[in-house]
């Protein structure tokens, strides 16, 4: 990008704006009236996105990590079908995920079945022929699948019953993969999001010369992804709507790997789209000194390439919805429509109507701090800044039309 695309477009020269449909210095008419909508009632649409927001993340507390179950991997094939035949015998579906156990020998192996096998939720426990080492093998089946958060509390007690007996070695299976992957990934996933949000953090302080945007850019981010998160909860994990748009039953959990994943792919993705706004803003604040002229610049003359390049990647993804692996469906949907909440509500509505609410308080960065982050200072101006009315809003765009 910063070396072969540059000499690309100097050796195609003026011929790359062909057929000349660009409108250089021209703002967005609609974005622009749009823009100015929200300078007059930043509360109203502020207060509306925050809403709509909060009613996307509700759902993310019944969130579970681990599997989709069974269902919602099909159920027209003939394995599901024998699953069934033996669900209605009263099996169980916990035949598909068995815990195994590990015992140093037989003999300390059916001890381990024994205390195993009186664990609330285990249907039986069988003990397999030693190897060639001696070690043994310890079937135990679950009345349930052990597949999300809460369904793998029984490989913790099973575990836990069996754990301290004589010749005990280890638990493996399906469920002790999920509890591993639980307490090696999302017991640290917080400081991971921190470190990621602090780093982010200071380099948009550099960037906007400012405390507050970039402060804003990183938690409206994360709102983001919890609404995202939020929405898929609702209509995957509980299956509202699933099964009507892709035939798929309630999947029951969020595959363990997803959401580290859709964070990802969606910070990198939204931070792209605030910084681009953001900056925006931050010239035209300069050259009017004006919050307002530089909220309505700054949407009149971006909102365009962003609702392009969200529509871009929004269809990329609903192409991928098409994969047939229920997994990567949801990937699929969670980064499409989380590029549509965060290019509309987030950014077109919540961004601005911030800005506007915030003030001469966006723009500013202490002496101190700016010589520590090597950038030239952004004094808090005195109240009465120049409104919308007072700067002329169809003078030339001098430093920011080429970003059209």
């Amino acid at each position: 990008m910063l070396t072969l695309l540059p000499a690309m477009l100097a050796a195609v020269g003026p011929r790359v704006d062909i057929p000349h449909i660009r409108k250089e210095g021209t703002a967005s008419r609609g974005w622009t009236a749009w823009a100015r909508m929200i300078v007059k009632r930043p509360w109203l649409f502020g207060g509306a996105a925050l809403i709509v927001l909060a009613i996307l993340i509700v759902p993310l507390r019944q969130i579970q990590f681990g599997q989709s179950n069974t269902a919602s991997q099909g159920t027209t094939s003939a394995a599901y079908k024998t699953l069934q035949t033996l669900i209605d015998g009263g099996v169980g579906t916990g035949v598909v995920s068995p815990i195994v156990l590990l015992a140093d020998n037989k003999t300390d192996a059916v001890a381990i079945a024994a205390a195993a096998g009186k664990v609330d939720g285990i249907l039986l426990s069988v003990v397999d022929p030693p190897g060639t080492d001696g070690r043994t093998a310890i079937d135990v089946i679950p009345h349930d699948e052990t597949v999300n958060s809460s369904s793998v509390k029984v490989v913790d007690a099973v575990t836990a019953a069996t754990g301290s007996l004589p010749g005990y070695i280890g638990t493996a299976g399906l469920g002790s993969t999920i509890v591993d992957y639980r307490h090696a990934v999302y017991d640290r996933f917080p400081y991971v999001i921190a470190l990621i949000a602090f780093i982010t953090f200071l380099l948009l302080m550099r960037t906007f010369r400012s405390i507050l945007l970039p402060l804003k850019a990183v938690v409206l981010n994360l709102i983001s992804l919890a609404a995202v998160l939020g929405l898929a909860t609702w209509f995957w994990q509980e299956g509202n709507g699933s099964q009507a748009v892709f035939g798929i039953d309630a999947t029951g959990a969020m595959t363990f790997w997803l959401p580290p994943l859709i964070f990802a792919f969606l910070f990198g993705l939204s931070m792209d789209y605030e910084v681009f706004i953001l900056s925006r803003m931050r010239e035209e604040y300069d050259r009017s000194g004006s919050t307002q002229a530089a909220v309505v610049r700054g949407i009149g003359r971006t909102g365009r390439l962003v609702t392009s390049a969200a529509l871009i990647l929004f269809f990329a993804f609903a192409a991928l919805t098409s994969a047939p692996g229920t997994d990567i469906k949801v990937f699929a949907t969670c980064l499409g429509v989380g590029i549509l909440v965060d290019a509309t509500i987030v950014r077109a509505v919540l961004v601005p109507s911030l800005v506007v609410l915030f003030g001469r308080w966006n723009w500013w960065l202490p002496a101190w701090l700016a010589k520590i982050m090597r950038v030239e200072p952004s004094p808090l101006h005195a109240h009465g800044e120049p409104g919308l009315v007072d700067v002329d809003l169809t003078e030339p765009y001098a430093l920011s039309s080429a970003s059209d």
